[in-house]
This record gives C-alpha cells, structure tokens and sequence, in this order.
C-alpha cells in the first residue's frame, strides 16, 4: 500500500530512499558550508586530513541529524575505495587536490560538486571535462554567484542589445587578504598528531610542516597548493562577463605585476592581467582586463562623482558602444551607468530560467537526469581553464611574454616555457587515476 508522503511527516517529508548518499572531503572552513548546503541529503561520510577540524564541523548545529552516523575518513582514497554506497561527493580542498580527488570520484562513476576554481592546471581542466562527460556524471563547479539572480540579469541586459556591441571588459577585486609576495618560510614546527600533512600535500612536492604557514588558510598565495587571486576570485567575477558574451577561450594573454615571492613559491601582491577573445557569430572580439591587490581600472566616464564603482570586494563594468553596465562581486546589483541611464532604459525581459540554487541545480540533475547544471564542468572548465591561463601570463611576464593561445591544441604557440606551465606532475600515489 502507497503511503501519502504527508501522512509519514509532512508535505516536505523526503523519504530514505529518496535521499542521495553525498561524501564531503573537505570539512572545515568552505567545506563546513557546503556540507551545510546538502545536508538535506544524506551525509553518508565525511573525509578531513584535520581530525580536530572535521570534530569541530560535526559539532555544529547543523550536523545534528547525521553527527553520530556518518563514516569519517583521513584518506579520500580509502573513503572512496571502501564505500560503494557513496552516490555523489562534495570537494573543498586546497585547489592542488581538486582534480586528483575528483577524478578518483568520477572514475567510480560518483557525482562530483568542485569548490571554484575547478582545478590548479590547465590540463586538469581539460580532463576533468572528458572524464565527466564519457563517465556520465553530474558535475558542478561552486561558483555561488553563478545561480543568483544577478547573473541572469546580465545575460539579459546584454542579449537586449542595450548596451550595443560590446568589446571591453574590466574586473577587479580588492584581494588577496592572505600572503603573497613572500618566500617559503625557514625551519619547521612539529605536526600535530590531528593532522595528516603528507595527505595535506598530496600531489605537491614535500615540503617541512610551519604552523599557520599553509593549513588552514594560508595556502592560495602559494604557487604549489593554490591558483592566487585570480583563481580565487574570477569564478565569481569573470564568471559574469565570461557567461554573458560566451568568451569562450583566450586567443592571447599578457601581464604586468609586483614581485613573485622570493623562489617563485607565492603570487605577487598585485597584478594586471590583459586577455584577448576572438570574434564569433555572435559578438565583435573583447578585450578583458584583470586587476587585483588594489589595481583597479579608470573611472568610466559617465559614473557619478562619489559613487563607489562595484562593491567592497571587487566588480565589472561591460563597455558597450551604447552603454555600460556595472556590477559588483557574484554578479550583485547590475545596473547601467549612470543612474539616470539606469532609470530611462526599460528592463530587459526575462528570458533565462531562474536557478534553484547552485548546490540544489546539482541535486535535482542528479536525481533526474532531464535538468543540467549551469555551472557543470564543459562550462567550468573553460572558465577555469581562462583564469589559470592569466596566471601563466603573469608568470612569464617577468621575461616580457605576450602570449598567443591556441585553444584547440592547448598550446602556446609563440613561447615553449610557458607550455611548461600548462601541467604538472604529480607525487606517486595521488596523480589523475
């Protein structure tokens, strides 16, 4: 006999079977949100290399209903390897263990969600997204800003034609708030016993553990471990624009910035990154310039005496023949500039599907395979892959490098050091099985 779901709890009530076994490998800091954020599925278990952290996540609120039940793991590997009942897995790692982790996943045929950006190399991307694609899985890069209301708007006030033909683009954010600039530091500090640092470093060269120098927050300045600013933060700004006009890949790239940390071990404090993208059926070739660590381009003309461009954490202003649409950080309050502009210009219509939210998108693919997600790895990974392509060109900015791309064979056609960049390798044991 079919039971009502209303008589068994509730018009919300979700029955077991209904419910997706999701792993975590990540638990504190983003990973502690975005455990948080499917946590109405089911937790079925939880890896951290920091025992005292992933503790501390299972004591919050929100772990009430799965503390006690889920599995807990040091080792994404043996997670994986020793639960076959895992549907789908969240990662929040440092970006050097994104792709290993998710390949490991995808290649038991596991649902993958990859915290931004999606991996630490170029090549990574472009694997991630045939694996994806020949295993059949559902993907998801967490690019929040990416299901918010804001994004859809500046797709729309674009395909309106209000802005005219569009050919610059500018984004900038007031980071890093971590170091960059800096050399490895000396010495070393004992490892605590709840820490799993040869698992911390994964696929990296082995380095001496320093307390606070890396784990747990430290580590995105750092060329080994993390992508930098523009790792960190296009995926929540390029993102927008990159959408908008369907940039595709950069045809060339070039760079200016501050010192790189002494060895190459850190990002500058500041740089400017200039990307060019051909033409398409669509739209005339953009320019897109980067600024970070308080780089940030000249006042448009029009723009209100006073008026802050963007928000706090950053922004993008889409130059069009016609008008300017500004916006700030995850495509928040896009509005034409300046206001009266604003006010004149009838809204445009509202052509894109509203999102359910950039963890639910993924949720609701995966249990009916009808639905895709926005921000899956075909779209990811050519973002990602463009970011990362900017720190190349900041790289070899220190030897006066314009860089020409050519996408199709992923290589830089005019400077074989650069192509060094593209791919790494990898300690045994944690490489893209």
């Amino acid at each position: 006999m079919l039971v009502p779901r209303a008589v068994l709890g509730g018009e919300n009530y979700i029955a077991p079977s209904d419910r997706l076994n999701i792993a975590a490998v990540g638990a504190a800091g983003k990973g502690s949100s975005d455990i948080r954020s499917v946590a109405h599925e089911n937790i079925y278990a939880i890896c951290d290399i920091d025992d005292r952290r992933l503790a501390d996540t299972l004591q919050q609120d929100f772990a009430s209903p799965f503390r006690d039940k889920t599995k807990t793991y040091r080792d994404y590997r043996e997670m994986l390897d020793s639960e076959p009942e895992i549907d789908a897995v969240v990662i929040s790692t440092p970006d050097h263990m994104h792709a290993p982790i998710a390949m490991h996943a995808i290649g038991m045929g596991k649902h993958v969600y990859v915290q931004k950006p999606l991996c630490h190399t170029v090549n990574e991307c472009r694997v991630l997204a045939r694996a994806a694609e020949a295993h059949n899985v559902v993907t998801q890069m967490g690019n929040q800003g990416h299901a918010g209301e804001g994004a859809r708007m500046i797709n729309e006030w674009v395909a309106s034609g209000a802005l005219g033909d569009i050919r610059e683009v500018h984004c900038w954010t007031n980071r890093p708030v971590w170091p960059q600039g800096i050399g490895r530091p000396e010495g070393e500090t004992p490892i605590p016993d709840s820490l799993g640092w040869d698992l911390w470093l994964g696929v990296a060269s082995h380095r001496p553990y320093v307390e606070r120098a890396y784990h747990p927050f430290n580590w995105r300045g750092w060329l080994d471990f993390g992508t930098g600013v523009v790792g960190d933060m296009g995926a929540h700004i390029i993102d927008h624009p990159y959408w908008a006009l369907d940039l595709g890949l950069p045809s060339r790239i070039s760079a200016s910035s501050s010192r790189f940390g002494r060895g190459m071990e850190t990002f500058p404090i500041a740089s400017k990154i200039h990307f060019e993208f051909p033409a398409n059926e669509t739209r005339p070739s953009v320019k897109m310039t980067w600024y970070d660590g308080g780089l940030m381009p000249e006042r448009p003309p029009g723009l209100e005496n006073g008026r802050q461009m963007g928000d706090n954490d950053g922004g993008v202003l889409i130059v069009g023949e016609r008008n300017t649409l500004m916006h700030g950080v995850y495509g928040r309050d896009p509005q034409l500039i300046p206001a009266v502009v604003h006010n004149s210009v009838q809204a445009p219509e509202r052509t894109l599907p509203r999102s359910t939210g950039i963890y639910q998108e993924w949720i609701d693919a995966i249990k009916d395979r009808s639905k895709r997600t926005t921000s899956g790895f075909e779209y990811s990974g050519r973002l990602t892959e463009t970011m990362l392509l900017g720190n190349i060109a900041t790289i070899r900015a220190g030897d006066h490098k314009v860089l020409d791309y050519d996408a199709g064979s992923m290589r830089f056609t005019n400077d074989e050091e650069a192509n060094g960049y593209l791919d790494k390798s990898y300690r045994p044991g944690f490489g893209l099985v």
